[in-house]
């Protein structure tokens, strides 16, 4: 009967544990790493952008998102779709192609790869024969060709990937038919491309690297006219009237063909070297399109001058008078232009792909500005040096950010975003969430996270409060007045820093009061308040000595930012008006805000103090820097000077280790090799900065010798019983490196006196941990074990008041266990050891709030990452793990580093410099794309008489017109006249 009753209770927490966790990964947010490849549908409005380790991404209106991961790790080389198809086709460089499909399931669809193909040559063939350097999605969307290495050209059905072997187009056939005297004759190298006639589907364009280009006609298999071309083929464009061809050369040219039919063409009608007869480098691709009024565009990628630009990244447009080299800070991967949705002969955006980032000029409009992206923005603008994120914004604050961002975003176009396939069918979100992401630049950038696409809201620069070495009228956006090439930079992909020591590393928001807290790497820390407009005003700043004149200490770090000593003019945003900077000038490591109290909190390597940015004034300095603990006075840029020290008290370890199996009559060689991986993690621990991969180990007690045990990990402010039972009193609590916690009663004055009145802070308690594990979370809970609310939470009536009838309790999480201790007695109450064995250690942690979908009631819970990238949901107040998952590899160091978590359940990580993976513990809050794309319709042109629109990047006709101008459809593949 006791065993009945026990299956019964478990059941019921199994079931429990079901309705509250589910984990999911559940969207990218950020810019594909490494992209490869380029393509686009216009009959879908879909965009695909294939990356190097080989994921293929879709996107279309905001929202309308697709993934999908080929087996091979290879890079995707190409990506083609099939004219109004809902299929799509990649090349890996491993020669593999592969189809691809969203399918319809439960009224949302899904990208899947539905069929895999390599060709295959004749026995004995070289691999160039069958190596795939061109492919031209067919507009039948029936055929695909291939063009390869060797110069042969392959014809393939899809979907089912069949080799048309008497369709095939050998070198030999091209090779037989071209003039004696042609000089590239005997060896017309690689198929440089494939183009199909806009005006004729029978007939293809096949340009091979040598400079040959022939006229095909796949009817009867036969040449119709060749264009002898004597440099290097680089691409080729087929003109909308079918009759003239662009092809560009390696030499900086671009050549003008004209289609006569008389066989051969031996030389261009036109030929234009556009930036001087010096070397330039090559053009690696032309298009030239109509435009609504007057000459058409024409523009280019590459053809710079080699000596002077050789080093530059860029496109040329050229429209009438109006020439401008658009110069990106990233290589370029590929280039289209997208058509207008209702009358596709008109072209109105150029879309870029470059290796960092995606630009979408508009031009449409005078000036061709840049057109603001919803989604593919570049997280690593700047690379990313901390995250901080807040949920449930009110509406208030979050209206005043959107207007100072809207305001910095006045450079922008105002056109709508053009890309628009596909339906968003998620819900509209819950709920208002920030992710604010800190840079190297010392920018801080605001992201609207609620829902599918990370968007941008506005940003904030810290740099203006410092004198370096950027200077601020320096314009990089436009070049001077009459410079040739005439280059505008473009894009906002900016990977170098003006100095290092700007770098922010902590971020604390108040959404209640529109206090800022953040913090940099050079020791300084900036309390700034939101403005609706524009102010300029001095910056105050407090020197804070956290050596608190120690004799026999010198800093042999970096030096502190000198800061502005006149006015500086701040835009409408957050606006700094209180500046500490801690000497020695070390690594911010912790910060806490306490808006009501008008408290900020910091902690560095050498101790900690907090300020009272009301009255501008410092409080207290607490030095916790071990007088051993030579290490903290070098600097982040001096560690490997250290090494020395941890390997002599690495070998002492071992030294102690061997007498004590002297004494216990061992000498096993298992038991030696395991203390050498033990004095190998030791290592790791005195270079925590480091982030080394985890390695299994024995968790033993900490010396006091360890370097760093001064360092502030986690600094807290609560309302809670420190003194005794009977009266609460405000506290802050701070936790280091070395396993101790420190904490203060504080006494702020009353609302009425708090301006004059001084804010005093008296030691009350210390903890040291048995362990001496390093501390990353303090938590106190109320009278009922739920966690105390945020500053002013309880004032804007969105929490219950805590509970303070009943003895609080203070949760200590240290990087090996977490312990509950009662308050005021601070007496051991109970505890979870993490893991004993394994290594596992607590890298992040977080209180999160879960409920079922069904239930409004919300539970309290602990989430933590450990160093082997699993997350772990324990219980409050009891402390019992509730369920685990694994999350992150484990050797993604910088990944489980960057790792934040919401407070309802979900987090993100870096999955890559550029990117945010985005994740759920809840069954109640997912984020995650729910989308569907519906198979086009077959358009048809309104005038036939007009020039045909083709989809780019494919270069396919949408629709096709025979020469005798009957319309013609998908089908038949090769339609005879009427």
């Amino acid at each position: 009967m006791k065993r009945f009753r026990r299956h019964g209770h478990e059941s019921q927490r199994d079931k429990h544990k079901q309705d509250l966790y589910q984990f999911n990964k559940t969207v990218e947010h950020g810019f594909p790493h490494q992209p490869s490849a380029l393509g686009f549908s216009p009959s879908l409005q879909l965009l695909a952008i294939g990356t190097r380790s080989g994921a293929i991404k879709l996107y279309g209106a905001p929202g309308v998102e697709f993934m999908g991961l080929h087996d091979e790790n290879a890079a995707v080389t190409q990506v083609h779709f099939l004219p109004n198809q809902v299929e799509l086709v990649t090349l890996l460089d491993d020669n593999s192609l592969h189809m691809w499909t969203l399918r319809a399931h439960n009224s949302m669809s899904e990208l899947l790869e539905i069929g895999r193909f390599t060709l295959s040559g004749p026995p004995g063939a070289p691999p160039s024969v069958t190596r795939v350097t061109a492919v031209l999605a067919h507009s039948s969307g029936e055929l695909l060709l291939l063009g390869t290495e060797g110069g042969h050209v392959f014809v393939v059905e899809v979907p089912g990937f069949r080799e048309l072997e008497e369709n095939n187009i050998s070198v030999e056939d091209v090779q037989n038919r071209i003039p004696e005297d042609y000089v590239g004759r005997r060896n017309l190298e690689c198929v440089e491309t494939l183009h199909e006639n806009p005006l004729n589907p029978r007939q293809v364009l096949i340009g091979y690297s040598r400079g040959l280009m022939v006229l095909w006609d796949l009817d009867r298999q036969r040449p119709i006219q060749h264009f002898l071309g004597t440099q290097q083929l680089e691409s080729v464009w087929w003109m909308e009237d079918g009759e003239n061809i662009l092809s560009s050369h390696s030499d900086g040219s671009y050549c003008q063909w004209t289609v006569t039919g008389e066989d051969p063409q031996t030389e261009p009608e036109k030929q234009e070297m556009p930036y001087g007869s010096f070397p330039c480098k090559a053009i690696s691709k032309v298009i030239q399109l109509p435009s609504k009024q007057g000459p058409p565009f024409l523009i280019f990628s590459g053809g710079m001058p080699r000596a002077s630009y050789g080093d530059r990244h860029c496109i040329s447009v050229i429209h009438s008078k109006t020439h401008e080299a658009l110069d990106f800070t990233s290589r370029i991967i590929d280039f289209f232009m997208l058509p207008n949705t209702q009358f596709w002969f008109l072209y109105i955006a150029l879309v870029v792909l470059v290796e960092e980032e995606l630009i979408v000029v508009d031009l449409q409009t005078e000036g061709w500005p840049v057109i603001q992206t919803p989604y593919l923005v570049p997280l690593h603008c700047s690379a990313i040096t901390c995250s901080h994120h807040v949920s449930s914004i009110p509406l208030k604050l979050w209206e005043r950010v959107q207007a100072a961002g809207a305001q910095q975003n006045t450079h922008y176009s105002k056109k709508p975003w053009p890309i628009n396939g596909g339906q968003n069918l998620a819900p509209d979100p819950p709920q208002r969430d920030l992710l604010l992401t800190g840079h190297e630049d010392g920018t801080v950038r605001f992201w609207d996270a609620s829902g599918v696409c990370l968007y941008p809201m506005y940003k904030l620069s810290t740099a203006g409060v410092f004198l370096t070495d950027a200077d601020p009228n320096d314009n990089m956006n436009q070049g001077s007045e009459g410079e040739w090439p005439p280059f505008r930079k473009v894009g906002c992909f900016d990977p170098y820093s003006d100095d290092p020591r700007l770098g922010i590393q902590k971020i604390h928001l108040c959404k209640y009061s529109g206090y800022l807290t953040v913090a940099g790497t050079a020791g300084q820390i900036l309390v700034l308040e939101l403005n609706d407009e524009a102010a300029e005003q001095t910056v105050e700043a407090t020197v804070v000595d956290l050596l608190q004149g120690q004799e026999g200490f010198r800093w042999k770090g970096q030096a502190r930012l000198d800061v502005r000593e006149e006015p500086v003019l701040f835009p409408p945003g957050f606006q700094p008006f209180a500046l500490v900077q801690c000497q020695p000038p070390a690594v911010v490591t912790a910060i806490a805000l306490h808006s009501e109290w008008k408290l900020v909190a910091f902690g560095t390597s050498h101790g900690f103090g907090f300020y009272d940015y009301h009255q501008r004034n410092n409080i207290l300095v607490k030095c916790t820097l071990n007088p051993s603990d030579q290490m903290a006075l070098e600097g982040p840029l001096s560690r490997v000077k250290s090494i020395k020290k941890s390997l002599r008290q690495s070998f002492r370890r071992i030294r102690r280790s061997r007498v004590s199996m002297r004494k216990h009559h061992t000498n096993n060689a298992l038991d030696i090799m395991h203390d050498i991986i033990s004095a190998a993690v030791s290592i790791a621990e005195a270079l925590q900065e480091m982030e080394l991969a985890p390695v299994q180990r024995k968790i033993e007690a900490r010396s006091s010798d360890d370097s760093f045990t001064g360092l502030v990990r986690t600094l807290y402010f609560a309302d809670t019983f420190v003194s005794d039972s009977s009266h609460s009193t405000p506290s802050l609590w701070a936790g280091t490196n070395g396993g101790a916690v420190f904490a203060y009663v504080l006494r702020v004055p009353s609302l009425e006196r708090r301006a004059e009145d001084p804010v005093v802070a008296h030691a009350a308690k210390e903890i040291q941990l048995m362990h001496r594990a390093p501390v990353v979370g303090l938590v106190v809970l109320d009278g009922k074990g739920a966690p105390l609310p945020e500053p002013l939470e309880v004032a804007h009536d969105l929490a219950r008041s805590p509970e303070m009838h009943g003895s609080h309790h203070l949760l200590v999480v240290s990087e090996e266990q977490f312990k509950l201790f009662t308050l005021p007695k601070v007496s051991s109450k109970s505890k979870l050891k993490l893991t004993a064995v394994d290594g596992s250690r607590v890298r992040r942690v977080g209180v999160a709030w879960f409920g079922s979908r069904t239930d409004e009631q919300l539970e309290s819970s602990l989430v933590v990452l450990t160093n082997q990238g699993e997350l772990h949901v324990i219980s409050l107040p009891s402390i019992k793990m509730m369920v685990h998952y694994p999350c992150i590899r484990r050797e993604d160091v910088s990944g489980i580093a960057s790792c934040v978590f919401t407070k309802y359940g979900q987090g993100f990580y870096l999955i890559s410099p550029s990117e945010f993976e985005r994740f759920s513990l809840s069954t109640r809050w997912v984020v995650e794309p729910h989308c569907l794309v519906e198979a086009p319709l077959q358009m048809r042109p309104k005038n036939p008489s007009s020039p045909v629109h083709r989809d780019q990047p494919d270069g396919v006709p949408t629709e096709h017109r025979c020469v005798c101008s009957c319309v013609i459809v998908q089908k038949p593949l090769f339609p005879s006249c009427c």
